[in-house]
């Protein structure tokens, strides 16, 4: 999983920020219900989004009346959530990492990590968040997984297969369960899983696929063949237009302990 040499987890989405906070998905209302009920979380508790990227659960989170340290390595990213949600009085951007988030010592109540902890050395990460959480606090990994239950969803996985050597090499898209527990430690952690769904025109589609790392980058020569295979694709199973994208939702959560 955890492999900085070959996959630079810190800078593999510098270049695809604008259709990374544009078009990747967002996270159900349901999930956040869910995190501040399982951690016993009020209005103005501090929590660490750790990998935060461009802030699409930091957001949520600062909706629900949290006071946000939104933990990020990737300047570009850090910057469009500062863009984005420094307005708001409860959100703090900090230039850390997951093994080292600059945050004071038990500073928090909830860790959180969305779409991100595949990226972390585990042992260094738990450490951290052990460091940085009061006592009797919680942590949280999530992940949205893309659903391949539709003609267009398997053809759309096809066409990755095919046209991304980066992803039909196995790239990492969610922690296995034994590196999940390894996170976690000899506590037990609470699972649930929410639906979840985005719809695209061809331009959302596009900007969907491009916010991928493993797609190929402007001036790749592999890179106008796969869009033009992706029109082909969109044109052979949009509906009015649209095309759906469906997700499982995944999170654990569970009271952090040394």
């Amino acid at each position: 999983m955890h492999d900085p040499d070959r996959y630079r987890p810190t800078e593999r989405f510098g270049d695809r920020v604008d259709d990374y906070r544009r078009y990747r998905p967002g996270y159900p209302g349901a999930l956040t219900r869910w995190l501040l009920t399982e951690a016993a979380l009020t209005a103005g508790d501090a929590v660490a989004d750790i990998g935060a990227g461009t802030g699409l659960l930091t957001r949520d989170l600062l909706a629900a009346g949290l006071a946000v340290r939104a933990v990020e390595p990737n300047a570009a990213m850090r910057a469009a959530a500062q863009a984005d949600l420094g307005h708001h009085p409860g959100f703090t951007g900090v230039d850390g990492t997951a093994e080292a988030t600059g945050l004071p010592a038990g500073s928090v109540r909830l860790v959180t990590a969305a779409q991100a902890y595949h990226w972390f050395d585990p042992e260094a990460a738990r450490a951290e968040s052990l460091r940085i959480l009061q006592a009797g606090g919680h942590a949280a990994l999530i992940w949205n997984v893309r659903r391949i239950d539709s003609r267009f969803a398997e053809a759309y996985e096809t066409l990755l297969m095919a046209r991304c050597p980066d992803y039909a090499a196995g790239q990492p898209h969610q922690a296995s369960a034994e590196d999940i527990g390894r996170y976690f430690g000899p506590v037990s952690s609470r699972h649930v899983s929410f639906d979840y769904q985005q719809h695209f025109d061809f331009d959302g589609l596009k900007g969907r696929l491009l916010s991928s790392s493993y797609t190929p980058k402007a001036g790749d020569p592999a890179r106008e063949p796969l869009l033009e295979a992706l029109r082909s694709l969109f044109d052979q199973h949009q509906q009015d237009g649209q095309v759906a994208f469906g997700y499982d939702t995944r999170a654990w959560i569970a009271q952090l302990k040394a």
